[in-house]
C-alpha cells in the first residue's frame, strides 16, 4: 500500500493522473456531445388505401428517453469536473493538495465515478429495450428502423464506459494520495525527492 501511495505523490505520477483525467476528460465530453446530438428521422409505410401507401415521419432523439437525457448530463457533469482538476493541476501554481482540499477531491473524484457509471448504466439498459424490445411489455424494438441512431448511441456508450473506467483508475489514485497528503501534485511545483 505504501508503494501505491508513493507512487500516486511521484512527479512522474501526477503526469500520468494527469493524462488519465484528459483522456477521462475527453471520454465523457465526446460521449455527452454524441449522444447529445444524436437524431435519426426516418419515414415509414404505416398503411395503404387501396393501391396507395400512406406515410409518416418519425424522429429518434435522444431526449424522448429521460435515462438518455441523464446519460447526457452526467458525461457533462463529469466532464466539467475533470476539466476543473485539469486546470487546477496546471494553472493552480504551487497549490499544496494536503488535508481537507486532497480529501475533497478525493471524494469529488467518487462521487463522478458514481455519477458517470450510473448513467452509464441507464443508458446501457435503454439501448438494450431498444435493440431487443420486451416481448412482455409488448415494446418493440427500434434499432431495426433507426440504425444510425442506435450506432451513435453505442458508440457514445463505449466512450462513456471507457471513461467510467479512467474514473475508477482515478479515484484509486486519488484515495491512495490520501496515505501520504504532504505531497504536492502540480506541475509547476518541483518534484518531490523521496528517500
Amino acid at each position: 500500500m505504501a508503494k501505491l501511495a508513493l507512487a500516486a505523490t511521484s512527479g512522474k505520477s501526477c503526469k500520468i493522473l494527469l493524462g488519465l483525467r484528459l483522456l477521462a476528460f475527453l471520454a465523457t465530453l465526446s460521449a455527452a456531445i454524441v449522444m447529445g446530438l444524436n437524431k435519426e428521422t426516418e419515414t415509414f409505410v404505416v398503411g395503404k388505401v387501396g393501391n396507395t401507401p400512406i406515410k409518416a415521419t418519425f424522429t429518434a432523439k435522444f431526449d424522448h428517453t429521460p435515462a438518455f437525457v441523464f446519460f447526457v448530463v452526467a458525461n457533462a457533469m463529469v466532464s466539467f469536473h475533470n476539466l476543473l482538476m485539469i486546470a487546477l493541476q496546471i494553472f493552480g501554481g504551487k497549490m499544496e493538495f494536503t488535508g481537507f482540499r486532497l480529501l475533497s477531491v478525493a471524494i469529488l473524484d467518487m462521487l463522478n465515478v458514481t455519477l458517470i457509471s450510473a448513467g452509464a448504466n441507464a443508458a446501457a439498459f435503454m439501448a438494450e429495450v431498444g435493440k431487443n424490445g420486451n416481448k412482455h411489455a409488448r415494446w418493440d424494438k427500434i434499432c431495426d428502423r433507426f440504425a444510425t441512431y442506435c450506432d451513435h448511441g453505442a458508440g457514445a456508450l463505449i466512450a462513456a464506459f471507457a471513461g467510467v473506467i479512467l474514473m475508477l483508475i482515478i479515484s484509486a489514485a486519488s484515495i491512495s494520495r490520501l496515505v501520504q497528503p504532504n505531497k504536492s501534485c502540480s506541475t509547476t511545483a518541483s518534484p518531490s525527492v523521496v528517500p
